[in-house]
């Protein structure tokens, strides 16, 4: 008897493992709120060169910004430059109070970085990562390059935790995930100094690697093969409600230290959820650990009702399943590009994986010019996420996961093609078709976490997966 008969006597979708993902949604959440906090958290509001010394009582604003300010060619005030000298206007009097304009330069006149820093547009953020330490025009560099250090600490901690929680267990690396999380991002929101916010927060994200690479494989090592696909779909909603939420969140704290804290302590909490999260029963099969799994195997049944009888769970069939999952050795990443239908698979989910992620954070990440405010922006992008999940339900169901995956890559790459040959004058079609690009790679983000889970066994080491021509191309060819 192999895993997956012994899965099927204790039930492989019941209360059990409702319960399991409903304990799990909290990483689901948390994900979304940190990789797409950087909306918020890194925006950059107008500015403008600071201009100290302008009179009390001097009402012509306009009048003020355009002495001192050049403008660009496309005729706003510069943000980031100023005249060395101020310049006199046509039929006006700006230097009341025997204020010296100085000498105005011959020909064009010259204008200098400003020299004593920037003043920033307060009504819609109150304070961000920009504000904070001044990143714009020459330094704006560095506030993007704060996005790039983050998810290169997610490539990193992707790989990290997936070896470890393949040799120390799921449930016990996600507890430093949770501890990691919680303790890093603490510190990022403490930061007194730009180099230490960028280290902290990609050090936060190698930790919050572990939620994606565990979270997963602990919700599929329980559920039966034929209910996969629904509670993929199902846990894949509670990424959604955190998309939505950050916009509530953000809207409502407008300051990036306390946003940042806001969204990081519900990790506490989560720390408190492990008592109640189960490991997985094959892995602790594959450590020999079999009075464990026996335990988790009998809550399972109980749970669920099923009437699992002495001989299915005794201890001599657990030795015998958990003696032939031990049979096969370690797995490594090589093992992705051991045969010659591996190494297709898997640099097909490569080039696939590319896409998906580039076109959706993408457009998620760039919530500008759409003619609505950021959050309203976040809000819409969050829930037409909603839909999409729908569709990519009833399109695996009845199309196949391979024809979903391309119809939706081909709908996103559509969708926001056109938007590049709609005027900018066009807003409400542009609007329109960025959210059609936004549905679109959702559905296929959604889907290729499907497609890929089920493309690799859950153990890559199992035999099956190791011999070419036992590769289960059903689900290949689906």
């Amino acid at each position: 008897m192999g895993f997956e008969e012994l899965l099927d006597k204790v039930g492989g979708f019941g209360p059990f493992q409702l319960r399991n993902v409903a304990l799990l949604a909290l990483p689901r959440v948390l994900l979304p709120m940190h990789f797409l906090l950087p909306i918020f958290l890194a925006a950059v509001p107008a500015h403008r060169c600071a201009l100290p010394g302008a009179p009390d009582n001097f009402s012509n604003q306009d009048a003020w910004l355009e002495a001192h300010l050049p403008r660009e060619p496309d005729g706003r005030l510069s943000s980031c430059l100023r005249f060395t000298h101020p310049q006199a206007l046509p039929n006006s009097t700006l230097w009341e109070g025997g204020q010296n304009p100085g000498e105005q330069p011959e020909g064009e006149p010259s204008t200098v970085p400003c020299p004593q820093g920037w003043e920033y547009n307060h009504s819609e953020f109150s304070s961000t990562i920009a504000t904070e330490w001044d990143l714009v025009c020459e330094q704006k560099g560095l506030n993007k390059a704060t996005s790039t250090f983050f998810f290169a600490g997610v490539l990193v901690g992707a790989v990290v935790y997936g070896y470890l929680s393949d040799r120390f267990g799921r449930r016990r690396l996600l507890l430093v995930a949770y501890v990691s999380s919680l303790v890093l991002s603490l510190a990022s929101a403490a930061s007194v100094s730009y180099i230490m916010f960028v280290i902290t927060r990609t050090l936060t994200g190698m930790a919050l690697a572990g939620f994606t690479i565990i979270v997963m494989p602990l919700e599929l090592e329980w559920l039966d093969v034929r209910h996969r696909t629904v509670a993929g779909v199902l846990s894949s909603t509670f990424w959604t409600g955190g998309v939505m939420l950050l916009a509530l969140i953000g809207y409502l704290i407008r300051d990036w230290r306390w946003l940042l804290l806001t969204v990081t302590l519900p990790c506490a909490p989560g720390i408190l959820t492990l008592w109640w999260v189960p490991e997985s029963a094959r892995w602790l099969l594959t450590q020999g650990r079999v009075e464990e799994a026996h335990r988790y195997l009998l809550h399972c049944a109980r749970l669920n009702g099923q009437p699992a009888g002495e001989d299915s769970l005794s201890r001599e069939a657990l030795n015998k399943v958990a003696a032939a999952e031990r049979m096969v050795r370690r797995p490594s990443y090589l093992d992705l590009f051991r045969t010659p239908r591996l190494r297709y698979i898997s640099l097909c989910c490569m080039v696939v994986w590319f896409g998906v992620n580039f076109s959706y954070y993408g457009v998620s990440l760039d919530v500008s010019g759409l003619g609505l405010n950021v959050y309203l922006t976040q809000l819409v992008f969050g829930a037409v996420e909603l839909p999409s999940k729908l569709l990519v339900y009833l399109s695996v169901r009845h199309a196949g996961r391979r024809l979903t995956m391309a119809g939706t890559l081909l709908g996103a790459a559509l969708a926001l093609g056109f938007r590049l040959l709609v005027s900018p004058e066009m807003k409400s079609w542009s609007t329109a078709l960025a959210v059609m690009g936004k549905a679109f790679s959702e559905a296929a983000f959604t889907t290729a976490y499907l497609f890929t889970s089920e493309l690799y066994p859950t153990v890559l080491s199992a035999p099956s997966s190791l011999q070419e021509e036992e590769m289960p191309m059903k689900q290949v060819q689906d």
